[in-house]
């Protein structure tokens, strides 16, 4: 049984990203975790010094933190009485990032779903701080759901990288669940430089296509372009409902991830877009 961790703040870009989890999931059993977590700005030094003041406050965040939860699940579970979805609610004093990563390990998670926690119009994806965190530690798949985004299937995945890392069969397992839960194609884009690929990079590629063997696949090379540029034009192209990365310290989406100005950088697409861990 799949187990998926769904963090939500209650805003409806978290709700669409939930709704989006127990739709992509439809078919198969699974276990969700409604996340929340509360992090008061009054807290501080006083609190840990238990002042008055502060006594009895955590109590009401929790109690409101996990009213909600109960209320999102019931919601959730009218709406799609799905006999193969199991929803339980989880309620933490932590930030985002850490609970997240802390949920994974002990629940044994195979996918996080959030939205993006920033997006700032139809045709943009633009990570907020928290997602940008959780793509950077996670260590599990994550998928990322752009605000207002209608559901999908995901039968076309694009899946743009440039062959620098070694692919590993575990990390790839949801995403392969995915493609034939779906009977998807999964599209592979690298971008040239002009040079021919080095002899790590074609062991690479190689161990890719054992990989995608038994997932109807292609690939595809495409002239010295910047990445995103070569995403969007790619899109535009054929129209894909779902884009795949891999994160690493040697790849683009890690220097985009590591530079300052990620935040004000945003995908021009308007498709739901899976981590896999590196």
């Amino acid at each position: 049984m799949k187990k998926v961790v769904l963090p939500t703040d209650f805003s409806e870009n978290a709700y669409n990203a939930i709704s989006y989890a127990l739709e992509l999931f439809r078919d198969e059993d699974c276990t969700f975790y409604l996340m929340n977590t509360y992090t008061p700005a009054v807290y501080q030094a006083e609190y840990v010094l238990h002042s008055p003041g502060q006594i009895g406050l955590g109590d009401m965040y929790q109690s409101h933190s996990m009213d909600q939860l109960e209320e999102l699940k019931q919601e959730l579970e009218r709406r799609y009485k799905n006999p193969k979805h199991h929803l339980f609610t989880h309620s933490a004093f932590n930030t985002v990032v850490d609970e997240v990563e802390a949920l994974v390990e002990n629940e044994g998670a195979d996918l996080v779903v959030m939205g993006t926690q920033g997006a700032t119009g139809a045709k943009e994806i633009l990570f907020g701080t928290h997602t940008v965190h959780v793509l950077k530690r996670l260590k599990c798949p994550i998928v990322v759901v752009p605000s207002g985004y209608a559901y999908e299937a995901p039968v076309s995945i694009l899946f743009p990288t440039d062959y620098e890392v070694a692919y590993d069969d575990l990390p790839f397992k949801v995403l392969l669940d995915i493609a034939t839960l779906h009977t998807s194609r999964i599209e592979v884009m690298h971008v040239s430089t002009g040079f021919e690929l080095t002899d790590s990079q074609q062991q690479h590629k190689k161990g890719l296509k054992r990989i995608l063997s038994k997932t109807p696949h292609g690939f595809h090379d495409l002239p010295g372009q910047e990445i995103i540029a070569a995403i969007n034009n790619f899109q535009q192209q054929s129209q894909y409902n779902f884009l795949v990365m891999v994160r690493n310290k040697h790849t683009f989406l890690e220097r985009l991830f590591i530079e300052p100005v990620i935040k004000k950088v945003a995908f021009h697409v308007t498709i739901p877009f899976m981590v896999i861990p590196g």
